[in-house]
C-alpha cells in the first residue's frame, strides 16, 4: 500500500502554516515545515515530497530558485505564494513549471483544496467526496465541510450510516436493514434509536436528501448536484436490485 502523501510548507507565516497543517493532516496527508530558506534545503533534498508550498517569507527569486532545483520531471509539484500585483513574478514562476501561483492574503481552505487537487492528479489524493445540498462530505477523513466554511467530524457510526444510504440510493431501507448494515455504536441501542440517529445525521449534513417513508423506513434521494458532477468526488452506486 502506498504511504501517505507528503506536503512541504516553506517559509509560510506561522498562523497560516498551523491552520493549513491542520486542514491537510485531517485529510490524511503528512506535513513537513521549514520556517526558513536554509531549512528547506535538506527537507527537499531528502525526496519523498509530493507538493511544495513556498510562502512569501522568501523572495520571488528565492522561490523560483527552489523550483528550478527541486521541481521538474519526477519532482514535487510547486505552489508559490506571491503578493498582489507581482504579475511578472507570477508569470515567471508558471513558465518555470510551477503547478500553481496563489496571491496573498490566503484563504486556507481554498489553498488546501488546490493542494488536494494536485495530489489527486498525482494519484496521491486521499479524498472521497460526496456533494450534498449545503455541504460536502469527505468519507475518508469523516469530515463534513459546510458551505459556510465550518467543518464537523462524523462519528464512525454516522459514516457507516451515510455509506449505507449512498450504496443504495432511492431504495427504501427498513430499520432492520439499517441495524444489520450500520449498527449503532452503543451496544444497548434499541430499534427506536434509529429515528434519532437519522435526525442527528440529517442535522449534521444539513440535508433533506434522507427522507422518512412513513411505516416503511428511510430513503436517500441524491440531490440534483451529484458527487459525480464534481472533480474528485464519488458517485453513489445504484443497486440493480
Amino acid at each position: 500500500m502506498a504511504g501517505r502523501s507528503v506536503v512541504a510548507l516553506i517559509a509560510i507565516a506561522e498562523v497560516i502554516a498551523s491552520d493549513l497543517t491542520d486542514h491537510l493532516e485531517r485529510r490524511g496527508h503528512d506535513v513537513r515545515c521549514a520556517k526558513r530558506l536554509w531549512e528547506a534545503e535538506p527537507l527537499l533534498s531528502a525526496k519523498g515530497i509530493d507538493v511544495v508550498v513556498v510562502g512569501d517569507g522568501v523572495t520571488p527569486a528565492e522561490g523560483r530558485d527552489l523550483l528550478r532545483r527541486f521541481g521538474g520531471e519526477g519532482g514535487p509539484d510547486f505552489v508559490l505564494i506571491c503578493r498582489p500585483g507581482e504579475l511578472v513574478d507570477k508569470v515567471l514562476a508558471l513558465e518555470l513549471g510551477a503547478a500553481d501561483v496563489v496571491e496573498s492574503p490566503l484563504v486556507v481552505r481554498e489553498l488546501a483544496a488546490r493542494i488536494g487537487g494536485l495530489l489527486t492528479r498525482r494519484g496521491r489524493g486521499t479524498q472521497e467526496l460526496v456533494v450534498l445540498e449545503n455541504s460536502t462530505v469527505d468519507l475518508r477523513s469523516a469530515l463534513v465541510m459546510h458551505s459556510t466554511g465550518e467543518e464537523e467530524q462524523l462519528s464512525p457510526g454516522q459514516i457507516a450510516l451515510l455509506k449505507l444510504f449512498l450504496s443504495q440510493p432511492r431504495r427504501v431501507l427498513t430499520r432492520d436493514d439499517i441495524m444489520a448494515a450500520a449498527p449503532a455504536e452503543s451496544a444497548d441501542a434499541f430499534d427506536r434509536s434509529i429515528d434519532s440517529r437519522i435526525v442527528r445525521l440529517r442535522r449534521k449534513l444539513d440535508t433533506e436528501s434522507i427522507t422518512t417513508i412513513r411505516g416503511s423506513g428511510y430513503r436517500f434521494d441524491p440531490p440534483t448536484r451529484t458527487a459525480g458532477q464534481e472533480a474528485g468526488t464519488t458517485t453513489p452506486t445504484e443497486n440493480p436490485n
